[in-house]
This record gives structure tokens, sequence and C-alpha cells, in this order.
């Protein structure tokens, strides 16, 4: 079976478990009139996802490669546990996201820490624990010189207070230019992130800042993301390849030897299909840079919405169904505080929307051109405008699909929303199983976390 029939195939399966997930959660009260939002994850989804990352390098190379989920996509513990028990790691870029990989169990030597701005604190932390480190910028790098370092090596800028098994790295930019979403693009001309190779003797410094440092032995770059196509990112990571090459040769041996390529797998948001897949994206860049896989390299991967996107769902209620100048609106329960993205820029981020009836089933009859309207108290706040599909009553569902990265996850507070509970499942033939993610906020921790107990802090 070819990697796109498979892709058919396990996105008819999601489809079904999807449905089943549904009508149990309003079947078991988990959504209802007095719960009108929550948030789904497929966990049999997941782990299908996580196993064909790893099955999809594994058929390129036989060197190590560290499959570093970036938590940023979806910072929830139990996810990170759940990708953990599949093999994989976690690439951070805060304090936080750093403390929710370790409450995890996530060791230090499968976790990265990436991130334009690493305080000094947040170095030393990351080097006490042996955590890998990609440096973004030269002053990171000579603000490294002056801390620990591997093996009591002395730095450039001075020497170690102590050792450290930090692998040590340094980000670099190949200013390839934008995919579709601007706001995403991370290797334009004037990228925030990394060394931009392309300046004027930018390349050169960084071929002498590894000669005067042999404890730099990776290089980082990340060229993919939503709207970014899979040849432009493997330009990307053939760029970083040949300057791992052009490092070794300078220096004389190979001092460079773990490459870290980043993740940014786009989705496809259209369908239930499961495409660009892993394989066909290990399979190009096999065909693009073959030397990387001939096992002097070891390698690092740093996927994230690609693994949860597809995979999880907002249930909403439809509080009220109404008609504005002519057009149905069915005003929910899921809207900016959710979706921000989707929101503020629908173009970019279109989600796709099911209709299910008061019983969780999917709702029948002919489509009808309508806008699904989230609760927020501004025009805007719209998932879907003039959608069509079955029309929508008062106390019947949508569903928000492919919402499982970068959505509900990363609440928005407008309006003081509470954030909605998450509940990951597993559909079989005998049923659903619920497990709480996150319990939904409570009004009580909303009032704290807006200083409820500071109340005449400004009196």
């Amino acid at each position: 079976m070819t990697s796109q029939a498979t892709s058919r195939t396990a996105g008819t399966a999601a489809a079904e478990r999807r449905e089943q997930a549904v009508r149990a959660a309003v079947e078991q009260g988990l959504a209802g009139p007095d719960v009108p939002i929550v948030a789904l994850l497929d966990t049999t989804g997941i782990r299908a996802g996580a196993a064909a990352l790893r099955a999809a390098f594994a058929a390129v190379t036989d060197a190590p490669v560290l499959h570093a989920f970036a938590v940023k996509a979806c910072p929830l513990v139990p996810v990170l546990r759940l990708l953990l028990a599949e093999g994989l790691g976690a690439e951070v870029a805060s304090p936080g996201e750093l403390a929710l990989a370790r409450a995890a169990g996530i060791r230090p030597t499968a976790t990265v820490l990436d991130s334009p701005a690493k305080t000094p604190a947040e170095l030393r932390e990351a080097l006490a624990l042996g955590i890998a480190v990609n440096a973004d910028n030269p002053q990171e790098l000579a603000r490294l010189d002056t801390l620990i370092v591997p093996q009591g090596l002395k730095g450039q800028g001075g020497a170690p207070t102590a050792p450290s098994a930090s692998p040590l790295g340094l980000r670099v930019n190949p200013q390839l230019g934008a995919g579709s979403i601007d706001a995403l693009s991370t290797a334009t001309a004037t990228s925030k992130f990394g060394v931009a190779l392309l300046d004027e003797g930018a390349r050169d410094w960084v071929v002498r800042a590894y000669a005067e440092r042999p404890w730099l032995t990776r290089l980082h770059t990340h060229s993919g993301s939503q709207g970014v196509a899979l040849s432009l990112m493997a330009r990307g990571v053939r760029a970083v390849y040949e300057l791992a090459e052009e490092i070794n040769a300078a220096v004389g041996r190979q001092q460079v030897d773990t490459i870290d390529i980043g993740g940014g797998l786009p989705v496809n948001f259209g369908s239930d299909e499961e495409t660009p897949t892993y394989d066909a994206y290990a399979r190009l860049l096999k065909e693009e840079v073959p030397g990387l896989f001939d096992g002097r390299y070891g390698l690092v991967t740093e996927f994230g919405r690609s693994l949860l996107a597809k995979h999880g769902l907002v249930l909403a209620r439809v509080e009220y169904a109404k008609s504005s100048g002519g057009r149905p609106i069915a005003v929910t329960h899921a809207g900016v505080q959710i979706a921000a993205r989707t929101v503020y820029a629908p173009a970019s981020w279109p989600l796709r929307i099911e209709a299910y009836d008061a019983k969780g089933r999917p709702k029948q009859g002919p489509a009808v051109a309508q806008d699904i309207a989230g609760p927020a108290c501004f025009a805007g706040d719209l998932l879907a405008e003039n959608r069509p599909l079955p029309l929508l009553d008062q106390g019947d569902y949508t569903g928000v699909l492919d919402t499982g990265a970068y959505y509900f996850a990363h609440h928005y507070s407008y309006n003081s929303l509470a954030r909605p509970g998450i509940y990951g499942f597993t559909a079989t033939a005998d049923g659903v199983k619920f497990a709480t993610v996150r319990s939904p906020q409570s009004i009580a921790d909303l009032v704290e976390e807006a200083g409820g107990a500071y109340a005449d802090a400004l009196l």
C-alpha cells in the first residue's frame, strides 16, 4: 500500500473514531447544557502518528535519531507522557516548557532547548542538567563561553566552572524565503531566528566559531512550518548539511556529529487525509541530501503540529440559532478563546466544522450556508462564515476539527472565558473510554488568576 493510500485509510479510521467519541461524550455527560464546550484527543491517532514518524526515519538511516516533540504545539503533561511512551523526547523553548517536559518524565538526554531569548539562568539550568542547547546568535555563544562547557574544555571567553554533558550547537538561518504564511516563515532574509548565513561574513564566522570551540558538536536549522512546501524544507536541510561538511573539513575531523533538522511538517486542514506524510518527507530528504543518511551524522527532529493537529477536536453546544440579514447564525461556545488564529486570520487558518445533533450524532439534512459564531463579544468572533452545513438548531453541537495542536491548549482569555476540559479517548468496538487530560477551569480559579487575592492592592 502506498503512503498516500495508507494516509487515506488512517483518515477514514480517525473519522469513525471521532464520531464514536462525540456521541459518547454527549451520552456520558462530558458535553451538555451545563458543559457547553469540551476538547477531545484521539490517543490512538497520536500513537499511530508517533509510530509513523519513527518508522519513516528508521527506513532511511541506521544512525541514531532523537524525535523531540515541539512542546509549544501542545503543552499538556499527559500528552508529553504519552509521546514519551511512544519513544519521543521534547524540544522546549522556555523554562515553563522545560518544567512540563520534566513533569512528564522526559530525560535531559532526550530534551533540546531552543529559544531566541535564553537567559543566563535558563542556560545554567540546561547545562547543569545535561540538556542539549542550540545557541541562537553570536551573543548567546559568547555567553556560553563564560558558562559551563563540556568535559571541562576551556571556552574562548574563559574557563568553565564545572564540566557539563550538554551537547551544544548553533542555529543557523539559510535565508531561503517565506512560505504562504509570513508570520510562520522562519527562514526569511530577516527572520529573528539563528545566524543569517547569507549575511556578509556570517558563514566564515560560523566556521571560525566551530574551529575555536571543540565543544560545539551540533548544527541546527528550522525552515519548515505551516504553509511551507516540502521542497523548501528540504533545501533548508541541505544547506545545514553542506555547512556541517564545510566545518568538519575546515577543522580536519568530524566535529559536527549531529544535525538538528527542526520540524514544521505542514498539516492538511482540508480533509481527514493525513498529508503530507513523514514517509514522503523522509524519502525526499534521502533523495535531496543523501550524505545526511550515510551513518556519519546523528539526527534530531522537532515536529509538533503534524503529530497532534489531526487528532484533536473541540465539541461546542449551539446555544442559540438565529439569523441576521437572511443568513443563519449558530451561536456556539467555541470561538476566539480556543481558535484565535482562525478568528483573526481565517484565510491562513481555516478549520473544518462538523454538525452534530443534540445526541451527538452526525446532523442530517441539506447543506445551508450559515455562520458559526463563538461566544466572545466582538463581531469578528466567527470560526466559519457562510459555511454550507446541515442547518444547526439550538441544542445541536459543532465539532471543530484538526485542533489538537495550537488550539485548545493555547487558551485566549477574551471575556474571561474559562478554559475547557480536555479528555483523551480510545474508541473500540466495545465503546469509548475517556481520560482527563486537563480539568475545566473553574470560575474560582479564573478569579484567582485575575488577582482576586489582591483585590485591595490598588486602593
